[in-house]
């Protein structure tokens, strides 16, 4: 199971030693910086965060519950009251075996459950670019819908990169919280003698 913690300047050293070049640093800030990454530009991106009524961004580390091992990073930004919409970004499962224990999805799930649940947002959307299939895989398991493409948006040494944008709506997010109720087992109806009274009529539906 996956918890969220405020991201903090003690965390820095963790996440500059995750990101190993400038392909991954692109890939997972966007233009945002420029490697390598330092706590200077890390304590730049923390400013005016992590106040659930006022700031525009809120910055996490993820934590392995079972463990207490930080395994990612994620954060939600352009937090918008007006409009009750945000922007999931800097998704970034850290590495070791993490990277095949569902951590990904842990850590989309948590937010999202922030984002709908603790904020009363209507929207949250983020964008993923074309080529990064786990990423892509990971978002719509979490539920994520597919809107558009921008093409070539980013480029990247000889490279241009294109983004998919993704979103959900509330009414999305919680008819995935709303667990399916099973159907009552039907029992046919005795054509003969009635069954002994000691034993019941119908029989309770088990659960999958």
């Amino acid at each position: 199971m996956i918890r969220l913690e405020y991201f903090t300047p003690a965390d820095f050293p963790q996440l500059i030693s995750w990101i190993t070049d400038s392909r991954l640093l692109m890939n997972w800030s966007g233009a945002l910086f420029s490697f390598p990454l330092t706590e200077e530009k890390l304590a730049w991106y923390l400013e005016d965060t992590n106040d659930p009524l006022t700031s525009d961004a809120l910055i996490y580390k993820a934590i392995e519950s079972n463990t207490g091992e930080v395994v990612g990073h994620i954060s939600l930004g352009g937090i918008s009251r007006k409009n009750s919409a945000a922007r999931i970004s800097r998704v970034l499962v850290g590495h070791n075996t993490a990277r095949r224990r569902g951590i990904c999805q842990g850590m989309m799930k948590a937010l999202l459950r922030i984002g709908f649940e603790d904020l009363g947002l209507h929207r949250i959307d983020l964008g993923v670019y074309d080529f990064n299939h786990a990423a892509i895989g990971c978002y719509q398991k979490a539920g994520m819908h597919q809107e558009g493409l921008s093409r070539d948006i980013l480029r990247y040494e000889n490279e241009y990169w294109s983004l998919i944008e993704m979103s959900m709506l509330d009414h999305e997010w919680h008819a995935r919280q709303t667990p399916l109720q099973p159907a009552a087992q039907q029992v046919p109806t005795p054509l003969l003698a009635p069954l002994p009274a000691q034993l019941p009529m119908v029989a309770e539906s088990q659960a999958a």
